[in-house]
């Protein structure tokens, strides 16, 4: 346990990990880690900083992560019990569920009609934001630390001004003459 930590923060942490390695699945990060499954090669919505923008206040989940927490757990014994699944009893339920029935159990908490549903789609929502486009993150910054989604989706570098610019433009080819009141940095005027 991290020594500044509680036992219930520690727990919180652990299950937000597997869940959002759940969602974007990547590689352990040590050898004893039971939060990423690792189930992909590279790292995935927890290496992307998945935890830190579901907790961010900004997003609004915070207040609700204790509870979701609690739910999620009694859902997964519940699920291990139905399904015949032994579960560890040194980690979460969620995080002592296998990989692959961690994956059934967020497809039936995610299916339309669940009562749950938009709780647990918001938070699948968070998993990817964090991988997609590092929303907590400045992008620059994220890029130059190796940001995994950034990196996988193929982000472009800035320029060595920190700016980006396209000159090959998106398309391949220039769709439109600039307005003539366009500024030198692509601004209206």
């Amino acid at each position: 346990m991290h020594p500044e930590r509680n036992a219930a923060e520690t727990e919180r942490t652990l299950v937000l990990e597997a869940f959002a390695d759940t969602i974007i699945p990547g590689e352990k990060r040590f050898p004893g880690d039971r939060s990423v499954a690792g189930a992909a090669p590279g790292g995935g919505a927890v290496a992307a900083g998945a935890v830190e923008l579901i907790e961010h206040p900004a997003g609004g989940l915070a207040p609700a992560l204790e509870s979701m927490v609690v739910a999620l757990n009694e859902h997964a014994a519940g699920y291990a019990a139905e399904h015949g699944v032994r579960l560890a009893d040194d980690v979460p339920p969620f995080v002592a569920l296998p990989f692959a029935h961690r994956a059934a159990l967020v497809d039936l908490l995610t299916r339309p009609g669940h009562p749950e549903k938009d709780m647990w789609v918001g938070l699948a929502l968070f998993s990817n934001m964090a991988y997609d486009s590092a929303a907590h993150l400045d992008t620059i910054d994220a890029l130059a630390a190796g940001h995994p989604g950034l990196l996988a989706i193929g982000y472009a570098q800035p320029d060595s001004d920190q700016l980006w610019r396209f000159a090959p433009y998106s398309y391949g080819r220039q769709l439109a003459e600039p307005h003539p009141d366009t500024t030198s940095t692509g601004s209206p005027a």
